[in-house]
Protein backbone atom coordinates (compact mmCIF):
# COMPACT_ATOMS: atom_id res chain seq x y z
CA UNK A 1 0.00 0.00 0.00
CA UNK A 2 2.85 2.51 1.35
CA UNK A 3 4.41 1.94 -2.46
CA UNK A 4 1.25 2.75 -4.27
CA UNK A 5 0.70 5.74 -2.42
CA UNK A 6 3.67 6.74 -3.39
CA UNK A 7 3.54 6.10 -7.30
CA UNK A 8 0.33 8.05 -7.06
CA UNK A 9 2.42 10.98 -5.05
CA UNK A 10 5.37 10.73 -7.50
CA UNK A 11 3.05 10.70 -10.73
CA UNK A 12 0.45 13.65 -9.47
CA UNK A 13 3.66 15.86 -8.91
CA UNK A 14 5.03 14.87 -12.01
CA UNK A 15 1.82 16.08 -13.75
CA UNK A 16 1.36 19.45 -11.63
CA UNK A 17 4.98 19.99 -12.60
CA UNK A 18 4.30 19.65 -16.32
CA UNK A 19 0.95 21.76 -16.12
CA UNK A 20 3.16 24.65 -14.27
CA UNK A 21 6.81 24.87 -16.59
CA UNK A 22 9.00 24.58 -13.46
CA UNK A 23 12.43 26.53 -13.85
CA UNK A 24 14.79 24.67 -11.88
CA UNK A 25 18.45 26.90 -10.59
CA UNK A 26 20.97 24.25 -8.65
CA UNK A 27 19.28 20.73 -8.78
CA UNK A 28 22.73 19.34 -8.00
CA UNK A 29 22.38 21.10 -4.70
CA UNK A 30 19.41 18.71 -3.30
CA UNK A 31 20.75 16.39 -1.07
CA UNK A 32 20.96 12.73 -2.04
CA UNK A 33 20.37 11.49 1.25
CA UNK A 34 19.11 12.05 4.54
CA UNK A 35 19.01 13.14 7.34
CA UNK A 36 18.71 16.57 5.65
CA UNK A 37 16.21 19.83 6.74
CA UNK A 38 14.55 21.59 3.64
CA UNK A 39 13.48 25.26 4.60
CA UNK A 40 11.35 27.09 2.02
CA UNK A 41 8.96 30.29 1.58
CA UNK A 42 5.43 29.35 2.10
CA UNK A 43 2.87 30.50 -0.71
CA UNK A 44 0.67 27.74 -1.69
CA UNK A 45 0.12 24.25 -1.15
CA UNK A 46 1.49 23.34 -4.48
CA UNK A 47 4.57 24.00 -2.47
CA UNK A 48 5.08 20.73 -0.81
CA UNK A 49 4.19 18.75 -4.34
CA UNK A 50 6.24 20.60 -6.09
CA UNK A 51 9.44 20.27 -3.73
CA UNK A 52 8.11 16.20 -3.63
CA UNK A 53 8.46 16.33 -7.65
CA UNK A 54 12.42 17.59 -7.28
CA UNK A 55 13.33 13.85 -5.70
CA UNK A 56 13.39 9.94 -7.27
CA UNK A 57 10.46 7.98 -6.27
CA UNK A 58 12.92 6.21 -4.20
CA UNK A 59 13.17 9.42 -2.18
CA UNK A 60 10.07 9.84 -1.49
CA UNK A 61 9.42 7.98 1.73
CA UNK A 62 12.31 10.04 3.31
CA UNK A 63 10.72 12.89 3.09
CA UNK A 64 8.92 14.46 6.12
CA UNK A 65 6.73 17.83 5.62
CA UNK A 66 6.23 19.36 8.74
CA UNK A 67 2.51 20.85 8.69
CA UNK A 68 0.18 22.89 10.50
CA UNK A 69 -1.93 19.97 13.08
CA UNK A 70 -5.29 22.39 13.25
CA UNK A 71 -5.48 22.66 9.34
CA UNK A 72 -4.50 18.92 8.38
CA UNK A 73 -5.68 17.00 10.49
CA UNK A 74 -8.33 18.64 12.77
CA UNK A 75 -10.51 19.67 10.15
CA UNK A 76 -11.56 17.53 7.03
CA UNK A 77 -11.29 13.95 7.34
CA UNK A 78 -10.33 13.48 3.77
CA UNK A 79 -7.32 15.86 4.62
CA UNK A 80 -6.27 14.50 7.49
CA UNK A 81 -5.99 10.96 5.79
CA UNK A 82 -4.18 12.64 2.75
CA UNK A 83 -1.86 14.24 4.82
CA UNK A 84 -1.46 11.28 7.48
CA UNK A 85 -0.90 8.40 4.99
CA UNK A 86 0.67 10.20 1.83
CA UNK A 87 2.32 13.15 2.70
CA UNK A 88 3.19 11.72 5.98
CA UNK A 89 3.21 15.04 7.41
CA UNK A 90 4.81 15.75 10.78
CA UNK A 91 2.06 17.69 12.84
CA UNK A 92 3.26 20.77 14.53
CA UNK A 93 0.67 22.72 16.88
CA UNK A 94 -0.07 26.43 17.21
CA UNK A 95 0.25 25.36 21.53
CA UNK A 96 3.58 25.71 23.09
CA UNK A 97 2.66 23.11 25.36
CA UNK A 98 2.76 20.37 22.27
CA UNK A 99 6.30 21.71 21.25
CA UNK A 100 7.77 18.82 22.52
CA UNK A 101 5.98 16.25 20.56
CA UNK A 102 6.85 18.33 17.11
CA UNK A 103 10.68 18.46 18.47
CA UNK A 104 10.57 14.93 19.14
CA UNK A 105 8.55 13.35 16.21
CA UNK A 106 11.68 15.57 14.20
CA UNK A 107 14.03 13.81 16.16
CA UNK A 108 12.76 10.66 15.18
CA UNK A 109 12.70 11.00 11.48
CA UNK A 110 16.16 12.71 11.74
CA UNK A 111 17.05 9.62 13.50
CA UNK A 112 15.64 7.48 10.65
CA UNK A 113 17.80 9.12 8.04
CA UNK A 114 14.60 11.12 6.75
CA UNK A 115 14.63 14.86 4.91
CA UNK A 116 12.71 16.93 6.91
CA UNK A 117 10.59 20.11 4.54
CA UNK A 118 9.86 23.49 6.87
CA UNK A 119 8.40 26.56 6.37
CA UNK A 120 10.17 28.77 8.73
CA UNK A 121 7.09 31.68 7.81
CA UNK A 122 4.93 29.51 9.26
CA UNK A 123 1.80 29.58 7.06
CA UNK A 124 1.03 30.58 3.58
CA UNK A 125 1.73 34.50 2.72
CA UNK A 126 0.81 37.06 0.76
CA UNK A 127 2.56 35.34 -3.26
CA UNK A 128 6.03 36.89 -3.33
CA UNK A 129 6.10 38.58 -0.17
CA UNK A 130 8.88 36.17 2.50
CA UNK A 131 7.33 37.31 6.38
CA UNK A 132 9.65 36.82 9.20
CA UNK A 133 10.75 33.28 10.02
CA UNK A 134 9.95 31.51 13.24
CA UNK A 135 12.58 30.53 15.42
CA UNK A 136 12.14 26.48 15.15
CA UNK A 137 14.27 25.94 12.29
CA UNK A 138 17.03 28.10 14.46
CA UNK A 139 16.11 25.16 17.71
CA UNK A 140 16.24 22.38 14.82
CA UNK A 141 19.96 23.56 13.72
CA UNK A 142 21.24 23.92 17.18
CA UNK A 143 20.23 20.55 18.68
CA UNK A 144 21.18 19.15 15.08
CA UNK A 145 24.38 20.80 14.01
CA UNK A 146 25.57 18.29 11.60
CA UNK A 147 22.83 17.85 9.36
CA UNK A 148 22.52 20.09 6.83
CA UNK A 149 19.99 23.25 6.20
CA UNK A 150 19.44 23.48 2.48
CA UNK A 151 17.16 26.89 1.82
CA UNK A 152 15.32 26.71 -1.15
CA UNK A 153 13.51 29.99 -2.81
CA UNK A 154 9.84 29.26 -4.61
CA UNK A 155 8.58 31.77 -7.18
CA UNK A 156 5.28 31.95 -8.67
CA UNK A 157 3.60 28.86 -6.91
CA UNK A 158 1.25 31.47 -4.67
CA UNK A 159 -0.04 32.80 -7.72
CA UNK A 160 -0.45 29.78 -9.72
CA UNK A 161 -2.51 28.53 -6.94
CA UNK A 162 -3.16 30.98 -4.36
CA UNK A 163 -4.91 30.32 -0.94
CA UNK A 164 -8.46 29.45 -1.56
CA UNK A 165 -8.29 28.53 -4.69
CA UNK A 166 -8.58 24.88 -5.67
CA UNK A 167 -7.93 25.17 -9.49
CA UNK A 168 -4.38 25.38 -10.83
CA UNK A 169 -3.15 28.52 -13.28
CA UNK A 170 -0.57 27.43 -15.36
CA UNK A 171 2.44 29.96 -14.87
CA UNK A 172 6.01 29.54 -15.31
CA UNK A 173 7.05 29.07 -11.59
CA UNK A 174 11.16 28.90 -10.19
CA UNK A 175 12.66 26.75 -8.10
CA UNK A 176 16.15 28.05 -7.03
CA UNK A 177 18.00 25.95 -4.34
CA UNK A 178 20.69 27.23 -1.93
CA UNK A 179 23.85 25.72 -0.85
CA UNK A 180 23.92 23.67 2.53
CA UNK A 181 24.56 25.67 5.63
CA UNK A 182 25.07 24.60 9.44
CA UNK A 183 24.19 25.57 13.21
CA UNK A 184 26.59 29.25 13.33
CA UNK A 185 26.22 29.48 17.20
CA UNK A 186 23.67 32.20 17.67
CA UNK A 187 19.97 31.85 17.21
CA UNK A 188 19.53 35.36 15.42
CA UNK A 189 22.67 35.02 13.69
CA UNK A 190 21.63 32.00 12.53
CA UNK A 191 18.10 33.31 11.28
CA UNK A 192 19.70 36.25 9.72
CA UNK A 193 22.36 34.10 7.51
CA UNK A 194 18.99 32.13 6.41
CA UNK A 195 17.30 35.20 5.36
CA UNK A 196 20.15 36.14 3.45
CA UNK A 197 20.45 33.56 1.58
CA UNK A 198 17.00 33.08 0.47
CA UNK A 199 16.95 36.92 -0.42
CA UNK A 200 20.52 35.61 -2.58
CA UNK A 201 18.27 33.12 -4.47
CA UNK A 202 15.16 35.59 -5.05
CA UNK A 203 18.09 37.63 -6.71
CA UNK A 204 19.37 35.17 -8.94
CA UNK A 205 16.03 34.44 -9.57
CA UNK A 206 15.17 37.74 -11.25
CA UNK A 207 18.76 37.37 -12.91
CA UNK A 208 17.24 34.27 -14.57
CA UNK A 209 13.93 35.30 -15.50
Amino acid sequence: MRQILNVMLFLTAKIIVLILGLRIRHRERLPTSGPAILVANHNSHLDTIVLFSLFPLSMLQQLRPVANEQYFLKQNRFLAWFARHVLRVIPVSSEASNCRDFFKSCANALAKKQILILYPEGTRGTPEHMSEFKTGIAHLAKQYPAVPIVPIFLHGLGKALPKGDFLIVPLLCWICIGEAMYWNGQKQAFLQQLVEQMQTLADERLLSA
